[in-house]
């Protein structure tokens, strides 16, 4: 009897130790499998990247705004015009869809050249609550008015990177915001006779300067930021702005990504003019959704 026990005995403590020895090795090399898929995930190297440091990148997208607009323009016998909220007073929806664009050019390691676009039309139809001064007309209450606006926004900048490595930007912005702006009011009449409309355009050109960094979180993620503000007075014109971006981009396949960001601006200008006079403020902020096309040859970052 004891023999028997003993003969199986040995064979179950040779398979017990040969499985535990199995298991081992199976989870040694399941473990080395798994550092060794890490190491390739974050070993690579940012000239392999087809989103990143390339000479030139296209970028189109939808964004979403919310607005806040105030008007007032004078008018030209002396008449002080009102302060015209366009949302509350007009009728004007704050929630907007408008698209944008961007081209960057990297002239250099260190320097890039950026433009951007932005247009926003907007119109609206309200019966009034108060009476509105502008220009040289009164729009009094209970009248039914007609509105619109419509606003391009292009922008001019050049970025030099202060510290410039393979995976982490930061540097300076300077540049300038124009503004093409056209607004209009026009009292809905019952005849011809009692229908009169005014209407104002104007280009405003504002420069700024700021900060702005780029970084690159992953294989396929990268970061950009940005933030700019300027304030100037020159004679009749008296304008500052302040305006912001932050933005995430994923690499979806070779030169094409997608980004997702959060954009800004405040914008006053305040003019006195024989032809306009009066102040125009307009303020933006939203998200947007944009695809990105990089080309052309990366530029060389150094570690050092």
């Amino acid at each position: 009897m004891k023999k028997l026990v003993y003969l199986l005995i040995i064979p179950l403590s040779f398979i017990s130790a040969k499985a535990q020895t199995t298991a081992e090795i199976t989870n040694e090399i399941t473990l080395i499998e798994t550092q060794n898929n890490d190491r390739k995930i974050q070993d690579y190297h940012t000239d392999d990247l087809p989103w990143h440091g390339r000479r030139f990148k296209a970028t189109a997208g939808v964004f979403f705004p919310v607005n806040n607009t105030e008007v007032e323009v004078n008018g030209t016998n002396g008449n002080i015009g009102t302060d015209i909220d366009f949302e509350r007073d007009l009728g004007f929806q704050n929630n907007t869809v408008s698209f944008f664009g961007t081209f960057e050019w990297r002239a250099s390691r260190r320097s890039r050249f950026n433009l951007e676009y932005f247009y926003l039309k907007r119109d609206s139809e309200k019966t009034l609550q108060k009476t509105i001064e502008f220009q040289d007309h009164t729009y009094p209450v209970d009248a039914r008015v007609s509105a619109f606006m419509n606003n391009e926004m292009i922008r001019f900048a050049y970025g030099y990177a202060i510290i410039s490595k393979p995976k982490y930007e930061l540097g300076l912005l300077i540049g300038a915001h124009v503004l093409l702006a056209d607004v209009g009011l026009r009292l809905e009449g019952t005849t011809q006779q009692v229908e009169y409309r005014d209407r104002v355009d104007f280009t405003a050109p504002l420069p700024d300067i700021g900060i702005w960094g780029e970084f690159v979180l992953g294989k396929k993620v990268g970061l950009y930021a940005n933030i700019n503000y300027f304030a100037l007075k020159i004679d009749e014109i008296d304008g500052r702005i302040i305006s912001y971006n932050l933005s995430v981009l994923y690499n979806v396949y070779e030169n094409f990504s997608l980004t997702a960001g959060y954009t800004g601006l405040n914008f006053r200008l305040d003019v006195t003019r024989p032809r306009i006079d009066g102040f125009f403020k307009w303020g933006y902020n939203g998200p947007t959704i944009a695809a990105t096309y990089s080309f052309g040859n990366h530029v060389k970052f150094y570690k050092h």
